[in-house]
């Protein structure tokens, strides 16, 4: 399976570096650093294509916000949870949070969308947007292109070991999981506190 995205980077290069950035993938990011890493493709071009790809599909989510209604409605009813922590997070941080978004496992596309529904400015979002993406895109890139070849020693080992190497992917990715709904859950409990405080005051 890696083996055949390698090729199919190697082959299409670019164009699939950017439509995976628009879906929010690090894979394809890492892939694009170790490609970098062998010279098979441009470490400063991988950056400028891959936050291109970033900030074009969170221009979608947001525009979705703004011009779909009837979609985001429809969202709300499955990720009302996420939707009230994405205006939570917007609401107590202001910009910040949009810069930060890419790295908020499970509001990536939520917050986006949440922000579009608001009359936050277009151009104002598309500015700080435009930057985290090509931050994110360095970030991610960068560190695989330096370390090429561990990475690609660690996925050969993977791919011959896979019994080791699934149960470790599987705990990884429930720790992150964990954390995050654990931020999550400690956000709400917050904010119903303080809903509880306020109606005692007023009372």
């Amino acid at each position: 399976m890696t083996e055949l995205f390698i090729e199919l980077i190697k082959e299409y290069g670019y164009g699939i570096l950017f439509i995976w950035s628009i879906l929010e993938g690090e894979m394809g990011l890492i892939m694009g650093g170790i490609l970098s890493h062998t010279g098979h493709m441009s470490l400063p071009i991988a950056i400028f294509v891959a936050g291109l790809g970033g900030f074009t599909g969170d221009q979608i989510y947001f525009y979705i916000g703004r011009y779909n209604k009837k979609y985001i409605y429809k969202k709300l009813r499955k990720q009302r949870r996420k939707f009230a922590i994405a205006h939570i997070l917007l609401k107590k941080h202001g910009w910040p949070i949009i810069f930060m978004q890419r790295y908020l496992y499970g509001l990536r596309t939520v917050i986006p969308m949440s922000i579009g529904l608001t009359r936050y400015s277009g151009g104002k979002f598309a500015l700080i947007n435009l930057l985290s993406a090509w931050v994110w895109a360095a970030v991610t890139i960068t560190p695989a292109y330096i370390l090429g070849d561990k990475i690609l020693n660690v996925l050969a080992y993977a791919s011959q070991h896979w019994y080791f190497a699934i149960p470790v992917i599987a705990a990884f990715a429930f720790g992150i999981w964990y954390t995050f709904y654990t931020i999550e859950k400690n956000i709400l409990r917050k904010r119903n506190n303080e809903h509880r405080n306020n109606k005692q005051n007023v009372k």
